[in-house]
């Protein structure tokens, strides 16, 4: 998965979290679920290529699984 596609879903669920708590967290699971199964497809391939072709779809999940919590947190922190 490419950087640009996991900078615009961790924009997407970040806005969702902000706008709409409540909404935000089943695509939050299911962008991480989707992540999930690309790096244990990757981890399959045999010695070091295993962790290096699983590595990109960990990092994007990890970016994710920031991006939803850390907009349900600023929308707590407005006034309103």
């Amino acid at each position: 998965m490419g950087v640009v596609a996991v900078i615009a879903v961790c924009a997407v669920l970040a806005v969702l979290a902000f706008l709409v708590p409540g909404l935000s967290r089943r695509p939050e699971r299911g962008t991480h679920r989707t992540l999930g199964a690309g790096a244990r497809a990757g981890g399959k391939a045999p010695g070091i290529l295993g962790r290096l072709f699983g590595k990109p779809f960990q990092t994007g999940s990890r970016a994710v699984n920031f991006s939803g919590p850390a907009g349900r947190r600023s929308r707590g922190r407005m006034p309103f």
